[in-house]
């Protein structure tokens, strides 16, 4: 498994970051004019550049820091995507109801935390910490009945939901990605300031 450290790339960085999901999909023109289209991906991918966020000199102590800590490409960590980083809308907090992960069968105990888009569900594997709350059939769990393994995603129930009871949950979450660059493109463009010209990152399959 490719190496990755539990650690949040610093969220002001994150406040400048532009960016967002992508789709690979081959299109195959036919010779009638139609078009027949596949995607070889199960879920999507997101990718985000956080130059914008580096404006002074300690932005790209920090910024270098990190870089040098995950050894660029080598390591990957979490980003809280600015744009998609809650269980809800972003305006809202996330409440127990928010996302169906699941149905009890009266013995399994571990649920798998997604959030899903439409008719699409996407797996949650990198939860926020204590920022997760579950319910079953609408009933919020205490969190003595729960636990969540925060690097996986994965809710343990302490007990066995019933056959047929709907397993909710809400939640923060972060998104595991890595530096996409060999190397950082600096620029120093006063005194005490400073910018980077391009810092992408890309979402990692965890």
């Amino acid at each position: 498994m490719s190496a990755f450290d539990e650690v949040l790339l610093p969220l002001p960085f994150a406040l400048g970051a532009t960016g967002g999901p992508e789709r690979r999909v081959d299109i195959v023109a036919l010779g009638s004019g139609r078009e027949a289209r596949n995607t070889p991906w199960a879920h999507g991918r997101r990718r985000y550049d956080i130059g914008g966020a580096v404006r002074t000199l300690d932005d790209l102590h920090a910024l270098i820091a990190f870089y040098e800590a995950r050894r660029g490409k080598l390591t990957g960590f979490r980003f809280r995507d600015p744009f998609d980083f809650k269980s809800c809308v972003p305006s809202a907090a996330p409440a127990a109801a928010d996302q169906a992960i699941g149905e009890g069968d009266g013995a399994a105990v571990s649920f798998q935390l997604a959030k899903a888009y439409g008719d699409y569900t996407r797996p949650i594997a990198k939860p926020v910490a204590g920022a997760v709350r579950v319910a079953v059939d609408g009933d919020e769990l205490a969190p003595s009945e729960f636990s969540v393994n925060s690097s996986t995603g994965v809710v343990t129930l302490v007990v066995a939901p019933p056959a047929g009871a709907a397993i909710s949950a809400g939640f923060l979450f972060d998104t595991p990605v890595r530096f996409d660059i060999d190397r950082l493109d600096l620029s120093l463009d006063g005194f005490g300031a400073g910018r980077a010209l391009s810092v992408p990152l890309i979402e990692i399959r965890i």
